[in-house]
C-alpha cells in the first residue's frame, strides 16, 4: 500500500509545476472519486451525504464531504513553492543570447537554480473569436532554458563567498535567435496545450521550474527527491484522505495559494475563500458556530528535518529525523497555532495506531518561519495543530523528503474519521 502511495505522491509532483496544475489535477482526483463540482458564483443546494469541491483562481481548491454534522476533521496545506517568475515584459536580448528577465518568488534558495534544466509552466489569459476572455494552462514541458553558473576561472573566491544578485545574477538563457518573438512564443505554448482560438493575448502568470523528474533516493528508497514537496507532499496526502472516507465523515480538505509570500490574498489563507465555504455549507449562524468550535484543523506543510552535516542549526531536543514520522510544531509566539489541546487530540490518534511522532521547536536565537495555521485559526476560531513532514533543502530547487512520512500522517488522517 505504502508503495502504491508513494507511486501516485511521484506522479503528482510531476504533472503539477504550477498552482494552477495542482489544483486542476486534484480538482480531476475529486471527480473521479464522485465529488461535485460547485461554482462560488453559482447558487449551490447542497445535499446531505454528498460530496463536493470548489476552486478559487484556478490555484486554491477546497473539498468537502456533507453529513451536515458538527466535528469536522480538517486538512489545510497551500498549493504554492518558491519559484522563478516570468516578468510581464521579460525579454532581453544581449550578448548574443535571449534571456527572460525574472523575479522570485516566495524565499527561493537561488543557488540551487544554476544549471539546471528549466521549462516554463502557468496561465495565459487571452480573448478568442466570441470576445470572451479565456484562461488557459500551459506547459513547455521540454527543457527550454538554462542559468549557467559563472566559470571558477572568473570568480577564484566562489567557493567561499557567493551572493545572487535576483535582478542580474538569475536571467534564464533561451536561445541565441536574436528575431525571437515573446507573443508568437506565447501562442505557441498556447496551440501546443490545444488552444488555437487566440484572437489576442492579455495577461500571463508563467514560471520556470525543473524538469528533472520526482524520484526515488537512497540504497533502499529511504528518500523522494523532488521539487515543490513544500507544500505539494500535503496537498497530496490531504487530498487522497478525503477521498478516501465515506461522505458520511465530516471532512474538509483546503488547499490555498500564495502562502509563500505571506498568504494575503483572495486566494490565499488570509483571504475569505475558506470561511465563505463553510457560511455556505451552514446558513445559520448557530450551527456554523457549532461546527467551526467542535472542529479541528490539521495544518499540514513541511518541517526542518535535522541537517547531517548542519546539526548546530537544531534545537538539540526538538530536532526531527527523516522516516521517523509526523512532526509536531510549536512556537511559543504563535508562530504555529498548536497548543496543548490540538497536540493532545493528534497524539491521541497517532498513538492509537501505532504511528510514531516527533516535535520541532526552532532554536531560541533562529527567527522561526510561520504557515497558514495561525492565519486560519485567528480568521475562524477554530482549533489548530501545526504538523509536517521532516524535509532537507527546504526551498531548494530539488527537495528531499523520507518515504515513510507522508504515508504514516496519512494514516493519522484516517484515523481521525474512526
Amino acid at each position: 500500500m505504502k508503495k502504491d502511495f508513494n507511486e501516485g505522491l511521484l506522479g503528482f509532483l510531476d504533472a503539477s509545476p504550477t498552482p494552477f496544475h495542482a489544483t486542476e489535477n486534484m480538482a480531476g482526483m475529486f471527480q473521479n472519486a464522485g465529488f461535485v463540482r460547485l461554482h462560488e458564483t453559482q447558487k449551490w443546494n447542497l445535499k446531505q451525504g454528498q460530496k463536493y469541491f470548489v476552486t478559487r483562481n484556478d490555484s486554491s481548491i477546497i473539498a468537502f464531504t456533507y453529513p451536515k454534522s458538527k466535528n469536522y476533521v480538517m486538512v489545510g496545506t497551500h498549493t504554492d513553492s518558491p519559484n522563478l517568475k516570468l516578468k510581464p515584459s521579460p525579454v532581453i536580448k544581449e550578448h548574443g543570447v535571449v534571456k527572460f528577465g525574472v523575479e522570485p518568488y516566495g524565499g527561493v534558495l537561488l543557488n540551487t537554480w544554476f544549471d539546471r534544466d528549466l521549462s516554463l509552466a502557468g496561465r495565459i489569459s487571452h480573448l478568442d473569436s466570441q470576445n470572451i476572455i479565456k484562461d488557459s494552462l500551459v506547459d513547455a514541458k521540454k527543457s527550454i532554458a538554462i542559468i549557467p553558473s559563472l566559470a571558477i576561472h572568473l570568480d577564484r573566491e566562489v567557493n567561499e563567498k557567493k551572493s545572487v544578485n535576483a535582478q542580474t545574477d538569475i536571467c534564464p538563457i533561451l536561445s541565441t535567435n536574436k528575431e525571437f518573438d515573446f507573443e508568437s512564443f506565447l501562442k505557441e505554448l498556447l496551440m501546443s496545450s490545444g488552444v488555437e482560438d487566440i484572437k489576442e493575448l492579455y495577461a500571463n502568470e508563467l514560471s520556470f521550474y525543473d524538469t528533472q523528474k520526482s524520484s526515488y533516493i537512497g540504497l533502499e528508497d529511504e528518500f523522494i527527491a523532488s521539487a515543490r514537496l513544500d507544500n505539494l507532499l500535503s496537498c497530496y496526502v490531504g487530498m487522497l484522505s478525503i477521498c478516501s472516507v465515506d461522505a458520511s465523515v465530516p471532512m474538509l480538505f483546503i488547499a490555498s495559494d500564495h502562502e509563500e509570500v505571506g498568504s494575503e490574498s483572495a486566494s490565499g489563507a488570509g483571504g475569505s475563500f475558506l470561511e465563505s465555504t463553510l457560511k455556505r455549507m451552514f446558513g445559520n449562524f448557530e450551527e456554523y458556530t457549532q461546527m467551526v468550535r467542535s472542529s479541528i484543523l490539521i495544518s499540514a506543510d513541511n518541517a526542518h528535518a535535522v541537517h547531517p552535516n548542519f546539526p548546530s542549526k537544531h534545537d538539540a531536543n526538538h530536532a526531527p529525523l527523516i522516516n521517523k514520522g509526523v512532526v509536531i510544531k510549536l512556537n511559543a509566539n504563535q508562530r504555529y497555532a498548536s497548543n496543548s489541546k490540538t497536540i493532545s487530540r493528534f497524539m491521541n490518534v497517532a498513538s492509537s495506531l501505532g504511528e510514531p511522532m516527533q516535535n520541532f521547536v526552532t532554536r531560541s536565537d533562529i527567527g522561526c518561519g510561520s504557515t497558514i495555521g495561525p492565519i486560519t485559526a485567528s480568521r475562524l476560531g477554530i482549533d489548530t495543530i501545526d504538523i509536517g513532514l521532516p524535509t532537507y533543502a527546504m526551498h531548494s530547487i530539488r527537495e528531499l523528503c523520507g518515504s515513510d512520512d507522508a504515508y504514516s500522517l496519512y494514516k493519522i488522517i484516517l484515523g481521525f474519521s474512526e
